[in-house]
């Protein structure tokens, strides 16, 4: 098993050094939910956003680890007699690692369509919430995610669905379970 994975290890690092470099900056945006409604409501998902960007590094099949701040936005509606709502906005770093496929064209086309997957972490920073704090949170949680980008000259559009692996909140009388988070990002690619 050690030989494997050193093999696996010297390939990346000989594609990754031999491959085409594109630098990609980006702004999207984000919609977050989470597995579990509250004892005592609902939750629905907010529009919330992330800017930041990745590297691709190879041609027909890529890997491209990346860098974004994020703010993961969700709605908790009561359903008792109060009826209150709380808007919860976690704010952290989300750091993505995707192996990727262009199905049309390359990183040197013009025009290109791709597909992806990898796993992500996300370092909460902060949350705004009504008595909630980012100590009530976990940090890092994990996540693995799926999707498709589409590139036209030197503008992209990707959009992937992420599932965490790993429950958002330690608090007992908060318990909402996973986020699952759908992203739009566009931006542009700069090839050396």
């Amino acid at each position: 098993m050690k030989k494997l994975l050193l093999i696996f290890v010297a390939a990346l690092i000989t594609t990754m050094v031999h491959a085409q470099v594109e630098l990609k900056p980006a702004i999207g945006l984000t919609f977050s939910n989470v597995t579990k409604d509250p004892d005592s409501g609902e939750a629905k998902a907010k529009l919330g956003y992330q800017f930041g960007g990745s590297v691709l590094f190879g041609d027909k099949f890529y890997i491209e680890p990346g860098l974004f701040y994020a703010q993961k936005s969700t709605k908790f509606s009561d359903t008792n007699a109060s009826g209150d709502d709380l808007d919860m906005d976690i704010k952290g770093l989300r750091i993505p690692v995707s192996i990727g496929y262009h199905l049309l064209g390359s990183e040197a086309s013009a025009i290109g369509l791709r597909v992806f997957g990898g796993g992500s972490s996300f370092i909460v920073t902060g949350v705004n919430g009504e008595g909630l704090d980012k100590d009530d949170f976990e940090s890092p949680t994990w996540g693995m995610f799926a999707g498709a980008g589409l590139d036209f000259t030197i503008i992209f559009l990707d959009a992937k669905y992420e599932w965490s692996l790993t429950d958002v909140s330690g608090l007992t009388d908060f318990d909402i379970g996973k986020t699952n988070s759908f992203f739009i990002n566009a931006g542009i690619r700069l090839s050396f």
